[in-house]
């Protein structure tokens, strides 16, 4: 009888985990307007090591990057999303990031937290953050090539750590199962565009994640004919990148550590 509860409560959590990644994508691409798509996700073999889908066996961000469909897939249409994580529940959710989406800059986990610590020294604001036990990823607004090339021609040494994911790149999400652990929000976006500590939201942990609209003024939108973006603010990357070099910099071992 325990053997029976034991699967069936098994089950149920992965009932819910499959639930709150389709509620995330969801979310992402309807209410925030985020082209999302699937990842290539993690084999089902069972090993401890996390082993990812797609053909390289040595692959550096192991089952949370697009392979089929490709990036260029990413889509805001709900009937798309639902479809994929219909057929797919498992499979990580993948921001497209660039071009009206968000972008991002990531750096290795423990020179992440030192950055955060910095910024919040500093008082300068912050956008949601996307972290993985090895990985944080500063989700900042558009940027083209050429004003980030600005931005770091200005600095004496960028470390290979540091990684830019604008036009062209991606992000896996909340609550994203990844090679590296589930992602999660390490500063969860928050009403009003402010972002806060994780866990200051429902699914900010991992779980779901959290729509801000009020009762009220959506049924007043949906009479009107209206939609309103609910899509946290994201600051500037300029804002940032001095502070995310000097700390990718002085993490030991130079911040080299490229692991996903």
């Amino acid at each position: 009888m325990r053997e029976i509860l034991g699967r069936r409560r098994k089950l149920s959590l992965r009932r819910g985990d499959r639930s709150a990644v389709l509620t995330a994508a969801l979310a992402y691409a309807t209410e925030w307007q985020w082209p999302v798509l699937p990842g290539v996700g993690l084999r089902p073999d069972g090993g401890r090591v996390r082993r990812c889908g797609c053909p390289q066996p040595d692959c550096a961000a192991p089952g949370a990057h697009p392979f089929d469909p490709g990036l260029l897939a990413a889509t805001t249409d709900a009937r798309m999303v639902r479809w994929w994580w219909t057929n797919r529940p498992d499979a990580p959710v993948v921001l497209a990031t660039g071009g009206r989406a968000p972008c991002a800059v990531s750096l290795p986990a423990v020179a992440g937290a030192r950055a955060l610590a910095a910024f919040d020294r500093a008082g300068i604001r912050l956008g949601p953050v996307v972290a993985t036990p090895t990985r944080w990823a500063l989700l900042v607004a558009p940027y083209s090539l050429e004003v980030l090339g600005e931005l770091l021609h200005r600095q004496d040494w960028v470390p290979g750590s540091l990684l830019f994911h604008g036009e062209g790149g991606f992000v896996a999400l909340p609550p994203s199962p990844t090679g590296a652990g589930r992602v999660r929000w390490e500063r969860a976006p928050l009403p009003g565009g402010r972002s806060g500590p994780a866990g200051s939201v429902n699914g900010a942990s991992g779980g779901g994640i959290r729509t801000f609209r009020g009762d009220r003024s959506e049924r007043a939108e949906r009479r009107e004919g209206t939609t309103r973006s609910t899509a946290p603010w994201l600051p500037d990357v300029s804002a940032l990148v001095d502070v995310l070099v000097e700390e990718s910099a002085g993490t030991p071992g130079g911040g080299s550590r490229l692991a996903y």
